[in-house]
């Protein structure tokens, strides 16, 4: 029997179980950004497969200025084999769970097997990795083989990674990392190869000289493949796919030293890097620094540059807490609770966790030598928040960002817990007890969360009671108990969603949601309109300029004003456009959707046209505003206007996407 049989059987068990833990949350609905991104995005909902439907879904996702094609188009054939039910897009989220797993282990064992040959070679004169005649033996394998079933099993179970599954948007995640996790395999593969290693420490027969370079050159050939095309792949389903080649040096920074198979540097490998990882960083950073530096592009946030990068020093450091140790609370999917660092001492805190990260630098250097795979889970950790918790103007704190993070802590602790590397290892019993204990609570905690997400309601109040003053988590309560009342006022659940909906539009921080929520389910009932909550939403628009969440929040009360089921009062919504509107630079959604106001409800064309003329210049190549715009040429007979519009909209049409639109506008113009 092969001698890895132990691992792969670990692995498989591992796989069973975690899809068993998983299972529960199948039955629950969209969340939060499912709806901009899924549901409410028709070009992700073709009724057939032909090329133009999907090139335009392709092309569709409000995620993103990249747009995230793959992922897109992953939503789109889901909706084409099952319709645009959750239960399969999540299944089609655990599958990817489970094929990450199963790249978990692989790219783990290989990692375990290459510190076991440097501690093996570690006492031979070179020191390097050069071939030897003896077969590793079946102990070592069993060892290697169980401790990457253990990682990939521990990584698969984490309460934190629950949302990169359950959570069906973020499929961008976890399919980015699918292509990274792939990369990686691929590059330390290459790397086995370059050294004159096998899979298990297995030894090619002896040599000539020009067929190891031969092999060696096909090793660094697999190197350069591993960490290029994986890393442009899986930059269409997310961006986070960038880091790839960052991890990959880590990874030869750690435990293959940029060594040769005889003595010396392989200087291949620093003209790889080179190339793949600091030009494009350089250039990366000279496109972004303009647009991030001007204390005006951060007019949409609470915080600051300098601010967001002493908050994100504590949120690090919290991370690793909950991953390694998470309480419910903790893992409350709302963090717009957040206390936001305005300094090195406010709070306390913010001085401690820069403390606590120049310490783990600190042991990434140290432990290098004595610890190769606790350093390089530490270092992969840290590397991966380097995107996402530096510089870009994003939201401060998302639990799903871990995914391919919470692997490097796995990394760092399993094989020390396992205590496999040798019989007479200190503490052996008390550390596996240690891993059991924290298997048990990871998977009962996962297990209970997807039992939550499997039910809207149930997971509305477990979020709110888990994030007392997170308005969003409040919103999303009070939004539940509306869905489940079907605007029904004998319905007892008309009640219940007053008081968390009113708590959250008062709570610090908090988007104009709720009160179009309270404004929308009265309208919808026919009950009496508060001056409270127009003036609220108004005053809230007014302060700072309008974010995603409160342009979608006008553009709900819209809709339902077009199509006739809210009878809104025209002037406090002509206010509360006026509001959002008073800032520089409006964005062309809002504009849009101010144009669609003006001209259904308000009746007022010129203002109509005016400003989806003003969208479209925002944003030029967005074909649904110049389609809208040519629609509003034909109804005023401006056929010059007409033309210049199609012609715009032939210019956007790739892969035919919008041939249908504009063979309606040109027929419609006639």
């Amino acid at each position: 029997m092969s001698r890895t049989w132990i691992g792969w059987c670990g692995l498989c068990i591992a796989l069973a179980f975690t899809c068993a833990v998983y299972w529960p949350g199948l039955s629950g609905t969209w969340l939060f950004d499912d709806y901009p991104n899924i549901v409410e995005n028709e070009a992700v909902q073709p009724n057939h497969a032909d090329l133009p439907s999907l090139v335009n879904a392709v092309i569709s996702s409000p995620a993103s200025e990249f747009k995230r094609p793959l992922a897109s188009l992953s939503f789109a054939v889901n909706y084409l084999a099952t319709g645009l039910d959750p239960y399969w897009m999540k299944l089609t989220n655990v599958v990817i769970h489970l094929l990450n797993g199963l790249l978990v282990f692989l790219l783990a064992r290989r990692l375990l097997w290459a510190v076991h040959e440097q501690q093996r070679n570690s006492t031979s004169t070179s020191g390097d990795f050069r071939k030897r005649e003896d077969a590793a033996s079946d102990k070592d394998a069993r060892q290697t083989g169980l401790t990457a079933a253990l990682i990939a099993a521990a990584w698969m179970l984490l309460p934190i990674n629950l949302t990169a599954v359950l959570y069906v948007v973020q499929r961008m995640e976890s399919m980015a990392n699918l292509f990274v996790l792939l990369g990686l395999i691929g590059y330390v593969a290459g790397r086995y190869r370059m050294l004159g290693l096998l899979a298990l420490g297995s030894r090619k027969p002896p040599e000539s000289l020009s067929r190891e370079n031969r092999e060696g050159w096909k090793g660094f050939m697999l190197c350069a493949i591993s960490i290029t095309l994986p890393t442009a792949l899986g930059a269409t389903a997310k961006e986070t796919a960038v880091m790839l080649p960052l991890y990959a040096i880590l990874i030869e920074w750690s435990l293959f030293h940029f060594r040769m198979r005889t003595h010396g540097t392989d200087h291949r490998l620093s003209v790889l890097f080179a190339v793949v990882l600091v030009l494009p960083m350089i250039a990366g950073l000279a496109w972004l620094l303009p647009h991030v530096l001007p204390p005006a592009n951060w007019a949409t946030r609470d915080f600051t540059l300098g601010t967001r990068l002493l908050s994100e020093t504590r949120i690090v450091i919290a991370y690793i807490v909950w991953t390694l140790l998470p309480e419910p609370q903790m893992l409350s999917f709302y963090h717009d609770d957040f206390h936001i660092s305005t300094g090195l001492f406010t709070p306390w805190t913010t001085f401690t966790s820069i403390v606590g990260l120049v310490v783990l630098i600190a042991l990434i250097l140290w432990l290098r030598r004595r610890r190769p795979l606790v350093s390089l889970g530490i270092a992969l950790f840290l590397g991966c928040q380097l995107l996402t918790a530096t510089i870009l103007p994003l939201e401060l704190i998302y639990e799903h960002r871990n995914y391919f993070a919470s692997f490097g802590l796995m990394l760092a602790i399993v094989p020390w817990l396992t205590a496999l590397s040798s019989g007479s290892a200190p503490f052996a019993l008390p550390r596996r007890a240690l891993l059991a204990s924290l298997l048990l609570l990871w998977s009962g905690e996962t297990l209970f969360t997807a039992m939550a997400w499997g039910n809207p309601l149930r997971l509305a109040q477990a979020l709110a009671a888990r994030a007392h003053e997170s308005p969003r988590a409040q919103y999303e309560l009070g939004r539940t108990y509306i869905i489940y009342s079907q605007y029904d006022p004998l319905s007892p659940f008309v009640q219940l969603a007053y008081a968390p909906l009113e708590r959250a539009a008062a709570l610090p921080g908090s988007s104009i949601l709720p009160e179009q929520a309270l404004i929308f389910l009265n309208a919808r009932m026919h009950r009496p309109l508060k001056a409270q909550w127009w003036n609220s939403m108004i005053v809230k628009l007014k302060s700072h300029k309008p974010g995603v969440q409160d342009e979608s929040s006008l553009g709900a009360l819209t809709q339902c004003a077009t199509r006739h089921e809210c009878d809104l009062p025209k002037q406090p919504m002509t206010m509360a456009y006026l509001a959002a509107l008073s800032h520089p630079n409006p964005s062309a959604r809002l504009l849009a959707m101010y144009s669609d106001y003006a001209w259904n409800v308000l009746g007022d064309h010129t203002l109509g046209l005016r400003m989806i003329e003003s969208a479209v210049a925002a944003s030029p190549t967005t074909a649904a505003y110049r389609i809208t715009e040519a629609r509003m040429y034909i109804a005023l007979g401006q056929r010059v206007q007409v033309d210049q519009a199609i012609g715009a909209l032939e210019k956007l049409n790739i892969g035919g996407s919008l041939t249908s639109e504009i063979s309606e506008l040109k027929h419609a113009s006639e």
